[in-house]
């Protein structure tokens, strides 16, 4: 009877560690080459699971930044410096925000800011969860916006069956690969090139 009780209170400890843990969604790295050189994206796949993500973008904080996917912040690594937009953003690692307007198109955004530590923001956090970086959730224009690289407009693609699950992917351009993000009823890209 006492093994049974340890039993009891042991699940009942990790049932509540799993209920404060952050909710996890899938992982992806898209992958792309910008001038002979390797460009990838890891990010978080949110689904909208019968939401409308009009709805979900009203929740988007006064300064309109999104975290560009869910849980850990959304990295772009490349081996060679690119151009994004008119700016020259240096081989290295960033993370990846976009800025969604209340109306118009959305932009893509580089920080250099790695972001924060799980640990630092929520004290429970499990080993394997915290040493990963995550965004800053209180306010990307309060903490680091003086660490952007660069912001450059994207274009809006003709979307046919709307996309239930976020998804970044890149496809061979001219000069470099075409990023497009897709989520719900919009897509938005940008050509990356390789920097001048």
């Amino acid at each position: 009877m006492k093994r049974f009780g340890i039993a009891l209170v042991a699940l009942a400890v990790s049932a509540t560690a799993l209920a404060q843990a952050p909710q996890r969604v899938p992982r992806e790295t898209a992958t792309g080459t910008v001038g002979g050189k390797k460009v990838t994206i890891d990010y978080g796949r949110p689904a909208l699971k019968g939401r409308a993500l009009g709805d979900l973008l009203t929740k988007l904080p006064d300064d309109r930044i999104w975290r560009a996917g869910e849980n850990e912040v959304t990295i772009l690594t490349t081996e060679g410096d690119l151009m994004v937009g008119a700016k020259k953003v240096p081989a290295g690692k960033y993370s990846v925000y976009v800025h969604i307007p209340a109306s118009g198109d959305w932009s893509l955004v580089l920080n250099s800011d790695p972001g924060i530590a799980l640990i630092k923001i929520w004290d429970k956090a499990p080993p394997a969860v915290a040493d990963h970086p995550w965004p800053r959730l209180d306010g990307y224009t309060k903490n680091v916006a003086d660490k952007e690289v660069a912001r450059a407009a994207m274009k809006a693609n003709a979307v046919g069956a709307p996309a239930d699950t976020f998804t970044v992917s890149f496809a061979p351009a001219k000069d470099g690969s075409t990023l497009t993000m897709a989520w719900g009823d919009k897509s938005y890209s940008l050509e990356l090139k390789p920097a001048k």
